[in-house]
Formats: C-alpha cells, sequence, structure tokens
C-alpha cells in the first residue's frame, strides 16, 4: 500500500477546488465537518489547511510533499519547488495599477507582493520605492501613499468603484500544483502518476 501523501492546501475559495481537483485525479482527501482543524487525516493522505502564502515553505522544506497555491503567491515566494500542473481554476492577473489617467513619474509603488513588484519595476527600468502593505493596497493610489500598486485583480470592479486603472499585466495567475523536489525522486512513481492525470483533468 502507498504511503499517504501530505499536501499543503490554502484556507479560502481554492481549498474546495483543489480537493476537487485532486479528487478527479485519483486522490481522494476528506476534510472534517470542523472548519477551525488545521490538520486532516484521510485514508489518502494528510491535509495540511494554511494561509496560502505559507504553502509553498511547507512544500519547499519538505513537510508537506505536495500542494496547490496561487501563482501570484509562488511568484512572490520565490522557493525551489517543482510546478509540473496549471490547474486553471481561481485565474486572475497581477498588473500595475495607477489612479485613471493618472501619467506622471512613478516614485513610489505599493504592493502585498513586494518581490514581484521590485523585479517587474527593475524590468521596466522604473526607479521607484517599494512599499509592502498587508491590507487593501488600492488605497495607497486613492491617499497619495504611492503612485502606483502592483496587485492582484480578478474582476476589476474596486478598481472601477475607486477611479483607478490597469496600466499593465504583469503575469497571469491561477492555481498550480507544486511538489517537494526530494519527494519527487523517492515517490516518482506515485507523483508521477497524480500529475498525469491532473494534466488529463485540465486538457
Amino acid at each position: 500500500m502507498n504511503k499517504p501523501l501530505t499536501v499543503a492546501l490554502p484556507k479560502g475559495r481554492v481549498l474546495e477546488q483543489a480537493q476537487r481537483a485532486l479528487a478527479d485525479a485519483g486522490l481522494n482527501l476528506r476534510l472534517d465537518v470542523d472548519d477551525r482543524k488545521l490538520r486532516h487525516e484521510a485514508p489518502e493522505g494528510t491535509v495540511l489547511v494554511m494561509r496560502n502564502h505559507d504553502v509553498p515553505k511547507y512544500v519547499e522544506l519538505g513537510v508537506a510533499e505536495i500542494g496547490v497555491v496561487g501563482k501570484d503567491v509562488l511568484e512572490e515566494a520565490a522557493v525551489n519547488v517543482y510546478e509540473p500542473v496549471d490547474l486553471r481554476f481561481a485565474a486572475c492577473r497581477m498588473s500595475l495599477i495607477r489612479p485613471a489617467g493618472e501619467t506622471g513619474p512613478i516614485r513610489r509603488v505599493a504592493s502585498k507582493y513586494p518581490h514581484v513588484a521590485a523585479r517587474y519595476l527593475a524590468g521596466q527600468g522604473i526607479d521607484a520605492d517599494v512599499v509592502h502593505l498587508a491590507g487593501n493596497v488600492e488605497l495607497a493610489c486613492i491617499s497619495g501613499l504611492s503612485d502606483a500598486v502592483v496587485d492582484v485583480v480578478e474582476t476589476g470592479s474596486t478598481l472601477k468603484a475607486n477611479d483607478l486603472e490597469e496600466v499593465d499585466v504583469v503575469f497571469e495567475s491561477s492555481a498550480r500544483f507544486i511538489v517537494n523536489r526530494a519527494a519527487l525522486k523517492l515517490r516518482h512513481a506515485r507523483l508521477k502518476d497524480l500529475i498525469d492525470r491532473l494534466r488529463s483533468g485540465v486538457q
């Protein structure tokens, strides 16, 4: 019998979709009714439920062999994990956002993704300070704290409501299946089968 896998999954809306995708690929993970529990045991695996920004680190360090997390979080974390499958749900985009019609120089940018923002600005040749914020970064533009923000956009309704606009798309994001690199070698057959099934499921 295969040793159960340990899976890192993020709290929130991605959790249910990730469970469904894994179940369709043959890895059924039954979570307990009590949603306050952080560790769930199932015959085919142990599920660790955590903040989405923690998922890449748990997988990189091998506490979990596999995980599901958004590309936005993965890019910010800059961890050494294998990213074999784009699961194609939780779609959004990372964008540079400014007040509508603003064309002045960008000297300060606010973001919940400071490393992503810094890499993007460097690539664009923009010399600007990056301010790391944890809340609604759009407020930074509205209040004058920053000239622009780099943040995730889904529908764009918040931007419209606050007279903001996307100036550039940094990258498209969606949920990704990630694997610990050591686990991929040690449990190659099991994980390759799961990867192949997940790929088939999204094609």
